[in-house]
């Protein structure tokens, strides 16, 4: 992938402290590839979708002040330039499907693209946990029907959910840093390593 044309220093309107600067490097590493493969959902054109990308790297140098999730800042920032780029050139024409319709919250996003990570980190748990967990956990089964299933009495069933889960938030955790508020439900994440090796 080319690299960005414009640099913290050079970005017209663009913020140049040092730390703020080291910042958007940081982000930009971090997140530069999967927002191109978000931007070529929606645009076929090699040239085009790299030109969208420099529009992102641009708004991020414009933007004053870092938001407190930048995750998912910079999902919308790419979606706004998407979209200005379909009115610009199709002013009459419906969005594509995502464009136009509200985000969903960052909570609900973070819950569905966790979720995807779960079923790889399932399948590393050691037996008989990774039965257990699967068929608790994705399949919807009773733990009776867990115990039936393995040939255990019922508590020893409730112990390898209960294990199995303890090992899989381990993995989770150890992956992504899961911002959770008061009731105890996900809000955010952050992945520990980039690209996360866990899923």
């Amino acid at each position: 992938m080319t690299e960005p044309r414009s640099t913290p220093e050079s970005a017209p309107g663009s913020i140049t402290t040092p730390g703020r600067s080291r910042r958007i490097e940081s982000l930009w590493a971090a997140y530069r590839r999967q927002l191109l493969g978000f931007i070529r959902r929606y645009v076929d054109d090699d040239e085009t979708a790299e030109d969208l990308l420099q529009e992102v790297f641009l708004r991020m140098h414009r933007n004053p002040d870092f938001p407190a999730n930048p995750r998912a800042w910079l999902y919308k920032v790419t979606r706004g330039a998407i979209a200005d780029h379909f009115r610009a050139r199709r002013p009459m024409e419906v969005l594509p499907d995502g464009l136009s319709a509200p985000e969903p919250e960052r909570s609900e996003l973070a819950v569905r693209e966790l979720a995807q990570c779960l079923r790889p980190m399932i399948e590393r748990l050691p037996e008989p946990y990774r039965e257990a967990v699967y068929l608790s956990e994705v399949e919807g089964w009773t733990q009776k029907e867990v115990a039936e299933r393995q040939h255990v009495s019922l508590p020893g069933a409730k112990s390898r959910v209960q294990r199995g889960r303890a090992r899989l938030r381990k993995m989770l955790t150890d992956c992504c840093t899961v911002e959770q508020d008061h009731t105890g439900r996900i809000h955010d994440y952050e992945p520990n390593v980039s690209p996360c090796r866990g899923c």
